[in-house]
């Protein structure tokens, strides 16, 4: 597939920034203003919002596509919403809207993303896509085959993390590597990631966008209010226009001007991912030793022994297989595993000592 770019190259990152929702006429506008004059590449407004429960806040509507196209007339800047049906895309070609994007609801959905596809048929619409919910890369690659598939080549994907029911860091998690992945599979494709939901929060916004620009991502969708505590949704992670303009201003953006920096672009890419890699098996194997922890209780109370040879049998002849599949020695997964495995029964002691003292 050959992918053609939907902004123009800059040496800066892209930028698309507006508000969760559009709310008011007046808040669309003022926002819009405020961003026209920080050169944003597109101003982002929810119309439809598709939300989790039917009483919730669920958008302006069609009415909020007159406000983006006064936007357009009045600050020259390109404009997107969210599409989740094709009768939203022909409403968003009748008002001139500049790009589509789908949302994560939506790209769960085959069904769906091809009927958005069927519905652009004919255009040149630029249409971005964001990760389904849930981590399955594959899921992402068919939405962008299916878009592509309908004759649209300016096509980009934004990623917005996955959810994690336990994750008390993010709202979603990045899970990077997935991203990564896509990026391997699909090189041409632009990436932008969208920081406000993957956080959640105001206060980590910054991080995470680094981190996306570490890793070569070409920008950022951020959510922008000019009221953010007031906002009807998503108001613990929107900022306003001063904060987001110090945001853009903090991001560090590495050159590669020469073949020398070019080289040691490319090892802290990959050094870059590498510890990203290592921080998600730590948070794993937190998780884990937690379950553990859980075991050893059922144990005590069950009265049985901590440690079972045939569970461990079973185990690292499963992992054993695994790994050889995976291009992994049977020497490093057996290491691996007895030192989980031993992390483990320390775990189990230790719960079953505490049980014992407090009784």
């Amino acid at each position: 597939m050959q992918f053609e770019p939907i902004f123009e190259k800059t040496e800066r990152p892209i930028v698309i920034a507006g508000p969760c929702s559009a709310e008011s006429e007046d808040q669309v506008l003022s926002t819009a203003k405020a961003l026209a004059e920080q050169n944003i590449d597109l101003y982002r407004a929810g119309i439809w919002k598709p939300r989790t429960r039917p009483n919730s806040f669920e958008g302006v509507g069609v009415v909020g596509l007159k406000w983006l196209r006064r936007v357009k007339e009045e600050t020259g800047l390109k404009v997107t919403t969210e599409v989740a049906k094709a009768a939203h895309v022909y409403e968003t070609l009748k008002y001139g809207i500049d790009v589509l994007w789908i949302g994560a609801r939506t790209t769960v959905s085959p069904f769906a993303v091809q009927e958005i596809a069927d519905a652009l048929e004919g255009t040149d619409t630029p249409v971005l896509i964001k990760n389904p919910i849930n981590p399955d890369l594959k899921l992402w690659m068919g939405a962008i085959e299916r878009i592509y598939k309908a004759g649209i080549s300016k096509v980009g994907v934004i990623h917005r993390g996955f959810s994690a029911i336990d994750d008390k860091t993010y709202r979603n998690t990045p899970m990077w590597q997935i991203a990564i992945e896509l990026m391997q599979a699909f090189p041409g494709l632009t990436f932008i990631c969208d920081n406000s939901h993957i956080c959640g929060r105001r206060d980590i916004l910054q991080p995470v966008a680094q981190t996306a620009m570490d890793l070569n991502f070409h920008g950022l969708m951020t959510e922008v209010h000019p009221d953010p505590d007031n906002a009807w949704s998503d108001a613990k992670q929107q900022i306003t226009p001063p904060v987001f303009s110090e945001l853009i201003d903090s991001l560090v953006l590495r050159e590669a001007s020469s073949k020398d920096q070019e080289f040691l672009h490319k090892i802290e890419d990959l050094r870059s991912q590498i510890d990203l890699i290592d921080n998600e098996m730590l948070d794993l194997m937190g998780k884990r030793m937690k379950i553990a922890d859980d075991i050893g209780m059922y144990k005590k109370i069950n009265n049985i022994s901590i440690l079972q040879p045939s569970r461990w049998s079973e185990i690292l002849a499963t992992a054993s297989a695994k790994g050889s599949a995976l291009g992994l020695s049977e020497e490093f997964v057996a290491q691996i595993l007895k030192a989980i495995h031993q992390e483990s029964i320390n775990h189990q002691e230790e719960v079953m000592s505490r049980a014992e003292l407090e009784k």
